[in-house]
């Protein structure tokens, strides 16, 4: 058993290891580019999530299976271990239906929430590895994204120890085996844990579950089901005939739907009427059904022949989407006249599903039968411009969030097919923009990827550049390594030099935030060297940069001070004022930590005239420079300038709405307050900072935590 896209999952070794304090300060580091750290922390996730899916319509029977269920919670709660359960059984046989109605009905016992994921174990494509489920879910539970670990052995060790008290019900769909389901189960005995899976999973007995197994719905159940789907007198005036139409269906609730929305739709139409049509494509069975008697296959060949042509065309064209869901602009990429009649035809036919607003997805088995038509009827032109299409869409919207998000960076040119994109998002501000590529980050992820399997190098590589503002503010560094592995094969088969030098630099970063150090520096000297073969002195002055922070962070700072300066120099040389002013700030920073606080002031004032003479403004980079001219003062022990100029830093921060900047700025401000004799002043910057830096989930809160604490009462109080 056991594989799924043609390649089997193996889990990491050591999955129940401790956090690894190297690794935790890999984190912490933050995201470089340009010369520039950045430390954009989002706020904390809500930590009581609701993440299940609407509890089933017309949920039918399974009383026998939902006791099991209870009876699984109840010894849990009297023998005081938590409660996993397997539902196992084939597809389409009602798992997530009954899990999702059990869940619903048992859900008040939880209060510290609910869980959910589908980890894709049989949709035809890789299953989810445990890494990204425990992402989602520790995100879930309010630990900000750049926190998140990147080995999954300790995303499982801060996992359990996240979960260690809390009474969570936690539901894992469509699992593949029992080594991508352990890493998910929370450390608390008040927990309960239910898993769907078409495995049985035995290898989670030895973790204490329960193994429930789901078969077809009886004869009586399916047609109570069918009843109430299509609703009306219909069924209950011909019961024989409905009963001979769910013994077709193989008692498997999804088709007994299918069965049912083809009536549905058509309110003159008897159920003798379906059981024929049923029985006509008794030659095209497939072992899809439990009896052998009629097949899912069949079941969905039934309701595809009943759509209208264009649904039928979006049918097939969005079954070839990489992603698992998709929004309803992807329908208008595909489909030139109709789209959004067409889609709604596919929901109201039960062929796709709508899991929230506007927000769209397969069954698995229905994704298959929709891909097979699509290999049936449609030539590979037809399916290769559908899948450039989808790509080149979300291209266009990840353009839109980078030009909003990130205005000032380098870009690579990139010409659409004809027609161009439609529908494609628009952003009024960084934090919408943000919100979408979070939103379609998997989409795009795996959009670039099938890019280069179908042999378009420029289209992947540039899936993968629009990426950066995300990698950016979000980290996900577990991603960007992907993403820049990829970026840099497809600037190869590309054959575009400045394109792999670009991707080469950021993977090199990439490499240097996890403290891989020799990776990085390979990767940098590699930019470099394709920058220089093409004369692009500019990239090399950035591969260079690359190697410079590299120093710093190895804490080798006279060299890093070295090579800074010549970065300096080459930069004025270039003309490129930007580079040049974000160059100085690091550097500016770099002599303070050597003692060098003049020269570290004098880099900081030419870094800020340069910013202030740019055509277009960067308020939130010149910001900066006045934070890092505080620090320099403050390091000085000139406290008055470090005040004064903080005053000023924690206005601009402000007015930028930056809880990163307006914390460093109240935490100069506390140390001049301290350092002059004003306890209370201190004081209150300190609680400022501590309660900006807890918001955003910085690793700093505690250090700030520890010097209020260490605060000597004010005197006489």
């Amino acid at each position: 058993m056991a594989e799924a896209g043609g390649k089997r999952w193996t889990p990491p070794p050591n999955v129940t290891n401790t956090l690894s304090g190297t690794a935790g300060a890999a984190l912490q580091a933050g995201v470089v580019h340009g010369g520039v750290h950045f430390h954009h922390d989002p706020p904390p996730s809500p930590v009581v999530p609701r993440q299940l899916l609407a509890a089933p319509a017309h949920f039918t029977n399974r009383d026998g299976e939902a006791a099991e269920l209870d009876d699984a919670l109840a010894r849990s709660l009297h023998g005081g271990e938590r409660m996993v359960t397997v539902l196992s059984g084939p597809g389409g046989v009602g798992k997530t239906a009954l899990a999702l109605h059990w869940a619903h009905r048992t859900r008040d016992r939880f209060h510290d929430g609910q869980l959910y994921v589908d980890l894709a174990g049989f949709s035809g494509d890789q299953p989810v590895p445990p890494d990204e489920a425990l992402g989602l879910f520790l995100r879930s539970l309010g630990v900000p994204p750049g926190r998140v670990p990147v080995e999954l052995v300790e995303q499982a060790a801060l996992y359990r120890s996240l979960t260690a008290d809390k009474a969570l019900l936690v539901l894992l769909d469509n699992a593949f085996s029992a080594a991508q389901v352990r890493p998910l189960i929370p450390g608390s005995a008040t927990s309960a844990v239910v898993v769907t899976s078409r495995s049985r999973l035995t290898g989670l007995v030895a973790d204490g579950a329960r193994l429930v197994d789901i078969g077809p719905l009886t004869a009586s159940s399916s047609v109570r089901l069918l009843d109430r789907a299509v609703g009306g007198t219909r069924v209950s005036e011909e019961q024989d005939r409905a009963r001979a139409l769910v013994v077709m269906c193989g008692g498997l609730p999804i088709a007994v739907r299918v069965a049912a929305a083809r009536l549905a739709a058509r309110p003159r139409w008897s159920v003798k009427r379906v059981v024929a049509e049923l029985s006509d494509e008794r030659g095209r069975l497939s072992v899809l059904s439990p009896s052998h008697e009629l097949s899912v296959q069949t079941t969905f060949d039934l309701s595809y022949r009943a759509l209208h042509p264009s649904a039928a065309a979006l049918y097939r064209r969005l079954a070839l989407h990489p992603g698992h869901d998709f929004g309803s602009s992807i329908a208008l990429s595909v489909l030139d006249d109709g789209a959004g009649a067409a889609l709604e035809e596919l929901v109201e036919g039960s062929l796709v599903e709508e899991i929230k607003e506007d927000r769209y997805r397969f069954h698995d088995l229905l994704r298959l039968h929709a891909r097979e038509k699509a290999t049936a009827e449609d030539g590979d032109d037809e399916r290769a411009r559908t899948v450039r299409r989808i790509a080149e869409w979300y291209l266009a919207g990840a353009q839109a969030a980078d030009r909003v998000v990130t205005p000032h960076r380098r870009r690579l040119p990139y010409e659409f097919a004809d027609p161009p994109p439609v529908d494609v998002p628009s952003f009024t501000g960084s934090e919408a923009a943000l919100a979408w590529l979070e939103t379609e980050r998997a989409n795009l992820i795996a959009t670039g990827r099938e890019a280069l399997a179908h042999g378009w190098p420029r289209l992947a590589w540039q899936l993968c550049d629009v990426l950066w503002p995300l990698l950016l503010h979000h980290k996900h560094y577990r991603d960007r390594l992907g993403i820049y592995e990829c970026g840099v094969e497809a600037a190869r088969r590309w054959g575009d030099r400045f394109a792999e030098a670009d991707m080469l630099k950021r993977l090199g970063l990439a490499c240097s935030t996890l403290r891989r150090f020799e990776e990085a520096e390979e990767h940098f000297l590699a930019s470099e060297a394709c920058a220089n073969a093409i004369g692009d002195r500019r990239g090399a002055i950035d591969a260079r940069e690359g190697i410079a922070l590299l120093r710093l962070d190895r804490g080798q700072l006279a060299d890093a001070v070295a090579r800074f300066g010549e970065l300096v120099r080459d930069n004025r040389e270039l003309g490129a004022d930007r580079a040049l002013a974000l160059t100085l700030i690091t550097f500016g920073r770099t002599l303070a930590k050597v003692g060098r606080a003049a020269e570290a002031l004098a880099a900081l004032r030419e870094a800020d005239e340069l910013m202030a003479a740019l055509p277009e403004p960067d308020p939130y980079n010149s910001a900066r420079v006045t934070v890092a001219q505080a620090e320099v003062h403050l390091g000085a022990d000139e406290v008055r300038l470090a005040a004064e100029v903080g005053h000023r830093a924690l206005q601009a921060m402000r007015q930028l709405g930056s809880d990163h900047g307006m914390a460093q700025a109240h935490e100069v401000l506390a140390e001049a307050a301290h350092r002059s004799g004003s306890a209370d002043g201190a004081a209150e910057h300190w609680q400022q900072a501590l309660r900006l830096l807890t918001k955003i989930g910085s690793s700093r809160a505690a250090h700030v935590e520890q010097r209020l604490r260490a605060l000597e009462p004010p005197t006489g109080g």
